[in-house]
């Protein structure tokens, strides 16, 4: 059995990187691989802390390796696509070099403006580069890297929560609007946006996820400041979700807990790479408002029926008279086009077109 190895910053966690990871993983996992993993913290098979976002210095090249050495495909989940640590992204590069390795990126450095004057991410021969959406891909290009689009993909038919029974243990009633922003709390995020919206349609403004990346300070003054209620993560601290970070520890929501919960979803956000709760939403059929952030537009074009996040009286009237067509709709788009059934098919394609393939 062939082993590949799955290398980022942190893996096994409830960030969109390690949640899309894990996915990767157990379709590899159908294909016949072995999957071990190595980051820089997460419950992982090798832990080589100089991987993390935050570390001082990278790991020794002989510690990466040792840890790669049982590989025969490597897959770096965005580590060398975002350089938020440069020297373990140029030590994984050089580790990776002439040998069969899957770039898949998530974010690229131009995406983000205090990154932009970054350059590209590596390449080499014997590398596949894949993104997760169209307009990446077309970027890459740009740079003279050809890449292959693999959009993340979804449970159709997920477990359900029961929602009143959520709805009961967070203290919200049943004849009150629970608003759900099943992210973390950064400035692309618009979490104004998001309360804002909440306040509009006379709902309880549920973040589901931490604050990071300092935004702390802005937190407190935005909720201080909103005009309706609101519920951060479970009601004591941060919750999991699908772009919401880690739990707050034991009886902390899960993300089918949250989707069951609410009556609507709020994606405000300026910029994602996907923004999972677009589709997301889908499955646990629960209406969305989105933001105008580029990929939304991409993934719209698929046929989605979204609202329009700065616009809460489309929404509202929704909400007054709920229209299951539009649920049985968008569900039916999520499992035509970004179906979790059909990622090894694709996973096997991009392996299959290595210079080295593994037949």
């Amino acid at each position: 059995m062939p082993t590949a190895a799955l290398v980022s910053f942190r893996l096994g966690g409830s960030d969109g990187v390690s949640i899309e990871a894990e996915k990767w993983a157990g379709a590899l996992g159908r294909l016949g691989w072995h999957v071990i993993t190595v980051a820089g913290s997460g419950p992982v098979d090798t832990r080589l802390d100089g991987l993390a976002m935050d570390a001082t210095a990278p790991p020794s090249r002989r510690e990466l390796i040792d840890a790669l050495d049982p590989a025969d495909l490597v897959v770096v989940e965005n580590l060398c696509s975002l350089p938020l640590n440069p020297r373990a992204a140029a030590l994984v590069a050089s580790v990776c070099a002439g040998r069969p390795t899957v770039l898949h990126h998530h974010d690229l450095p131009w995406q983000r403006p205090h990154l932009a004057h970054l350059p590209p991410p590596p390449d080499d021969p014997l590398w596949a580069h894949v993104t997760i959406n169209e307009l990446s891909r077309h970027e890459l290009a740009e740079h003279g890297i050809l890449a292959t689009t693999i959009y993340n993909s979804f449970d159709p038919d997920p477990v359900t929560a029961d929602g009143g029974g959520v709805r009961r243990a967070l203290g919200i009633p049943l004849g009150t609007r629970l608003l759900l922003q099943p992210t973390r709390a950064l400035a692309r995020k618009n979490v104004a946006g998001g309360l804002a919206l909440a306040a509009a349609v006379g709902g309880t403004y549920w973040l589901l996820g931490p604050a990071e990346d300092g935004y702390g300070p802005e937190l407190d003054r935005l909720v201080a400041g909103a005009r309706c209620p609101v519920l951060l993560g479970g009601g004591t601290g941060a919750g999991a979700g699908s772009d919401a970070g880690a739990g707050s520890g034991a009886g902390a929501p899960t993300i089918a807990d949250a989707y069951a919960a609410c009556d609507a979803v709020l994606l405000p956000s300026t910029w994602e790479g996907f923004g999972n709760p677009s589709v997301e939403s889908a499955t646990y059929r629960r209406p969305l408002a989105i933001g105008p952030y580029p990929v939304a537009a991409e993934l719209s074009a698929f046929g989605f029926r979204w609202f329009d996040s700065a616009d809460p009286v489309r929404l509202g009237a929704w909400l007054d008279d709920p229209d299951s067509e539009l649920l049985d709709h968008n569900q039916r788009v999520a499992r035509e086009h970004f179906n979790l059934a059909d990622l090894p098919a694709r996973l096997a394609a991009v392996i299959e077109g290595l210079p080295a393939h593994f037949g």
